[in-house]
């Protein structure tokens, strides 16, 4: 039994393979080639391709901007290396000014030095002259001092003595009065070198002094200008520096603005191209969709008229597409509605045809036979699996046909009915004896109502109104 259930589950396999193939070409034959558009995929992949230019051209917009503003603060720091250029040029200057100023100043020193050593050379000439007169006058003075001296120790007599002694007395004056103006002279002569003697030498170490400090301080005022003139060309030669690494990175960064907003605007055209692809393969599929909609109710208007191929080995058609195309699978008068009062204070599940004794019971749509048999006192069963989770149960039969696992077709003969009725809850409350067939449609194993499904416009008004 299992192995004759996976045979059956096989052979609907390959025969659904087959008739997808069948189908296929008979939709095309019908209906001609279907045109090659876009398909559902198309749209959405656009969009999404789209968005994700979308996303894209704004990560690119926020790098333009932050590039932007990394760019204006390259301008800033340029503007401001530039301007402490200028100061340092400006330093600069100041500081050459006043190296100049000190130069100068160094030279008047010198030249104050020169004049100082001229003057010291004829100062110490100036001395030697004085040192060589006092020399050559040594004698003369030694003389004088030493008759002072004499004179000191024996003083000349009174005028009152006697003649020897006057006699001396005069000598000694007519000698004093010879020699004391020339003693006076050159001791007037000797002073007056003397005091030009210390004067030179005072003159002498104060220039010594002024000048020493002169060229101290001219010394340290050149360090100072020399330091200060070092330390301002290596900050320009650092600002100069910063300034191309800044000016490279200006330009850099405006070639990276230019790259990006090719990229943009690159990314804008794509996207502008990709949204009318998009529109485009929307409008083709509406197109696709439209004439699809008409070869499908050409399909359902040619299932109506044509009679389908009798070889196929599965539905022509889905199901639920075929409402208001269907045949009754017998003819007679349909006694009972779907919905209605199955005599027994139920409602009915289905319908019951009222039928000719002995008429022949067809299938009403393309499928397979789930089961075949006796069921309880509904005489003889068909259970047939439409496709899509729809089976058409027929009941009431007297003799069948066909088995389970077969597939039948649309108008197949499947059974014949009896010469009475069988029993059942709705035929029980029949007043006619006539035979009787009931027919249901379950959907995903529940009810519905078939009516929608006979192409007898006369039968689904009249079912509506006893309904």
């Amino acid at each position: 039994m299992a192995a004759a259930s996976r045979r059956t589950r096989v052979d609907r396999g390959l025969r659904a393979s087959l008739a997808i193939t069948l189908v296929t070409s008979a939709l095309m034959l019908a209906c001609g080639p279907v045109p090659a558009h876009a398909t559902d995929a198309t749209e959405p992949d656009s969009v999404g391709v789209a968005t994700d230019l979308e996303q894209e051209k704004e990560a690119s917009r926020l790098e333009l901007q932050s590039v932007a503003d990394e760019a204006a603060l390259a301008a800033k720091a340029l503007a401001a290396l530039e301007a402490d250029i200028t100061a340092l040029r400006s330093d600069q200057q100041e500081l050459d000014r006043k190296i100049a100023e000190t130069a100068a100043r160094r030279a008047q020193l010198d030249q104050r030095i020169s004049a100082g050593e001229q003057s010291m050379t004829d100062l110490s000439e100036r001395q030697e002259a004085v040192r060589l007169s006092l020399v050559s006058r040594r004698s003369v003075l030694a003389e004088v001092l030493a008759a002072l001296q004499r004179i000191g120790r024996d003083p000349p007599p009174a005028l009152l003595v006697s003649p020897e002694d006057a006699l001396s007395s005069v000598r000694s004056a007519i000698l004093l009065g010879a020699v004391v103006p020339e003693i006076r002279a050159e001791t007037a002569a000797l002073a007056s070198d003397l005091k030009e003697l210390a004067a030179l030498r005072q003159a002498i170490a104060s220039e010594r002094v002024s000048l020493a400090a002169a060229l101290e301080e001219n010394a340290a005022e050149e360090q100072r200008l020399a330091n200060l003139a070092s330390e301002k060309a290596a900050l320009q030669e650092e600002s100069r520096r910063r300034l191309d690494r800044e000016r490279q990175r200006a330009e850099a960064l405006s070639v990276r603005s230019s790259e990006l907003e090719s990229v943009i605007a690159a990314l804008a055209d794509e996207i502008t191209a990709l949204k009318q692809a998009a529109e485009a393969a929307r409008k083709a599929e509406e197109e696709r969709q439209r004439q699809l909609a008409e070869r499908l109710e050409r399909a359902r208007a040619f299932a109506a008229v044509a009679v389908p191929d009798k070889n196929r080995i599965m539905p022509a058609y889905a199901f639920s597409k075929l409402t208001g195309t269907l045949s009754l699978p017998a003819p007679g008068e349909t006694v009972r509605y779907f919905g209605s009062d199955d005599g027994t204070g139920h409602t009915l599940a289905g319908e019951v045809l009222a039928t000719e004794k002995g008429a022949t019971v067809h299938a009403p749509a393309d499928g397979w036979i789930s089961y075949a048999g006796p069921f309880r006192s509904y005489g003889q069963v068909i259970i047939i699996d439409a496709g899509e989770n729809h089976h058409v149960v027929l009941a009431g039969m007297e003799k069948i046909k066909v088995s389970a696992g077969r597939f039948v077709v649309a108008g197949e003969p499947l059974a014949t009915m009896g010469q009475t009725r069988f029993a059942g809850s709705a035929a029980l409350s029949l007043a006619s004896e006539r035979p009787t067939l009931y027919i249901e449609i379950r959907k995903d194993g529940q009810p519905v109502d078939p009516r929608s499904w006979w192409k007898d416009d006369m039968s689904s008004r009249k079912a509506s109104n006893d309904t």
